[in-house]
């Protein structure tokens, strides 16, 4: 299963990744859980500490790996465009309640010099981790699909996009799905969350067709005080997480 979690930023998509994370790792699956997104948060969604999130250092971060993978150094202006990745979810993913975690970073333009060698590596390992054949591949994206490449998408089992019932993030899918086609992937699909009340499950079902609609999570106080906290949503909320279980039985069924 490789499943690409996006959507604006608080929508909730880290809690949907996490949970789905650790709901599959339960059954023992192996379970790799790539944090693509800038503001990276979902080791603590996970269960890590805070001061355990603050001691891991970003793939695109690391100078010398990625000089060493890709060639390029302030000397060199040339580099491989497909270095050799498969070790580096192994090697550098840190493992919290049965998920095995990689915080993959972001490339800032401004100030760091040439960005291509930090985004082929980016772009390599998202590549890797799609021929993972028997592992469950979940990756906590931002709103834009830049890390990944036709190849890369059209390997994705699932592109789910999570909103909030408003017009934004509608509209924020309707972004998503159409760049999804461009890359060659031909499904998205949508998880409601914050979903308070008959009125707001009515708006999403009318400005999401059926077919796409995996289902709603309700908006949930104990989800907002784990948040609070630094804690796994996991841990704090067993309604939650049997309606994401029922989307992940979704999931399943589409898998076999």
């Amino acid at each position: 299963m490789k499943l690409a979690i996006t959507g604006k930023g608080g929508v909730g998509k880290t809690t949907l990744a996490s949970t789905l994370a650790r709901l599959y790792a339960d059954e023992g699956r192996t379970v790799l859980a790539a944090d693509v997104d800038p503001d990276a948060n979902l080791g603590l969604a996970l269960g890590l500490s805070q001061e355990e999130v603050d001691s891991i250092v970003p793939i695109s971060k690391m100078r010398t790996l990625v000089e060493e993978r890709t060639g390029a150094t302030d000397a060199n202006r040339f580099y491989k465009l497909n270095p050799y990745v498969a070790d580096i979810p192994e090697k550098y993913s840190k493992d919290i309640n049965g998920v095995k975690l990689l915080v993959m970073g972001t490339v800032d333009v401004g100030g760091s010099g040439c960005v291509c060698p930090e985004h082929v590596m980016l772009k390599s390992i998202l590549a890797a981790l799609t021929f993972r054949k028997d592992d469950v591949v979940i990756m906590d994206m931002e709103a834009g699909l830049e890390h990944l490449g036709r190849g890369t998408a059209s390997n994705m089992d699932q592109f789910i996009v999570v909103i909030e019932p408003g017009a934004r993030s509608v509209q924020t899918y309707r972004n998503v799905k159409r760049l999804a086609k461009d890359l060659g992937v031909k499904q998205v699909r949508v998880v409601a969350n914050k979903v308070r009340d008959e009125s707001d499950e009515a708006f999403v079902r009318s400005a999401i067709p059926a077919e796409d609609l995996l289902g709603c999570i309700h908006y949930n106080p104990d989800i907002i005080n784990a948040d609070r906290q630094g804690k796994s949503p996991y841990d704090f909320s067993p309604e939650a997480i049997e309606e994401i279980r029922k989307i992940k039985a979704i999931l399943d069924r589409e898998e076999n």
